[in-house]
Parts: C-alpha cells; structure tokens; sequence
C-alpha cells in the first residue's frame, strides 16, 4: 500500500466508520496518547522500566500502526499530501545532513 493508498484507506474508513474526523485539536491529543503508549513499550522492552500485569495488553506494532492511523487522518483533515510532504522532507534532510551524520565522531565510534 503506498502512502497514497493508505491516506484514501483511512478517508473511507473513517466515512463508513467514524461518522466524521474528530477534530484537529482531539486528533493531535490522540495522537499524543498513541505516542505515549509507543513509549511505554519501548521503555518496558528496550529500556529499563520493568512490566507491569497491566502492560501485557500492549503490542509495539499495533500501537505504532495506531500512531500512523491518527497522524494520516490529521494530514487528510488539514489537506496535507503525505507523499509530496515525505518526499519534500526527505529532500531537505538530505540537504542539510549529508555530511553530518558521517563526519559525527559520536556515531562512527571515532
């Protein structure tokens, strides 16, 4: 599925769904929400948090696609092409961390 693809998916789900986008702002405070239960899993797996019973419930892919699904219905509510906008981020990082990211003596263990 292209990100295209996925934007339109998300479209017409939410038209047979969802009634209706929620709006900008309950998006963006759903989206945080997602984010934090993305961080919670990768602070008990990755990191040194232990478990709790009440983590067993989470799952790092379904929350990471969570997070995916809130931040396209965001773009498709404010009329944001994620492709063009991905390609154009892409473009400007490239740009301005072409040497950056090679010559950082923290990254290449010099």
């Amino acid at each position: 599925m292209t990100i295209e693809e996925a934007q339109q998916t998300v479209d017409s789900w939410i038209k047979t769904n969802g009634v209706r986008y929620f709006n900008e702002l309950t998006n963006m405070a759903i989206l945080t929400e997602e984010v934090g239960e993305v961080a919670r899993i990768i602070a008990r797996k990755y990191g040194e948090q232990s478990y709790k019973t009440s983590d067993n419930s989470f799952n790092l892919e379904d929350e990471i696609a969570d997070v995916l699904f809130v931040l396209i219905c965001i773009a498709n509510q404010t009329g944001i092409n994620l492709t063009e906008a991905f390609n154009s981020n892409l473009e400007k990082k490239t740009k301005r961390d072409s040497l950056r990211h090679k010559e950082n003596k923290k990254l290449n263990g010099s």
